[in-house]
């Protein structure tokens, strides 16, 4: 099992206490791309996904923006 892939369990199993920059670590593995001009937002998008995802860089971050981040892999996973 990869790192990402430990790190992307670990995270399905506790979506509470994760900052920004395991996010980053996260989306430059899966080709994420992410814009931030310089507000207090991080927006994570990606071509074949369906609408980007805002997430406020406030530590920790909410779970709820976790499992919206995890849904957004999933999402690029399930393509072919």
């Amino acid at each position: 099992m990869s790192k990402h892939a430990k790190t992307l369990a670990k995270t399905r199993n506790n979506p509470k206490d994760w900052r920004i920059d395991d996010l980053l670590a996260e989306a430059s593995h899966y080709g994420i791309e992410v814009r931030n001009d310089g507000g207090s937002h991080h927006v994570f998008s990606h071509k074949c996904a369906p609408q980007p995802l805002s997430v406020p860089a406030h530590r920790p971050i909410k779970p709820i923006y976790v499992r919206q981040f995890i849904e957004l892999i999933d999402t690029l996973e399930a393509l072919p």
